[in-house]
């Protein structure tokens, strides 16, 4: 079991950490979202890829339909 010392340097990096995150969530959210994505993917062909993978997933996840089987 950790000794009274080691838990308060511990949480005393938490909080800091904490604190760095905080901050950093501020920054990120007061410029516009939108504008930090677009053009952010330089491959069109692994971001076409990437598209029609999730598409093929999201189809493999519905349920058959009744009349099909």
């Amino acid at each position: 079991m950790l000794n009274e010392e080691a838990i308060e340097k511990r949480l005393t990096n938490l909080e800091r950490e904490v604190a760095v995150l905080k901050q950093n969530n501020n920054d990120s959210t007061s410029d516009n979202w939108l504008n930090k994505l677009i053009g952010s993917i330089s491959d069109q062909e692994a971001f076409d890829k990437a598209l029609e993978y999730g598409r093929s997933f999201r189809q493999s996840d519905k349920p058959a339909n009744e009349g099909d089987e």
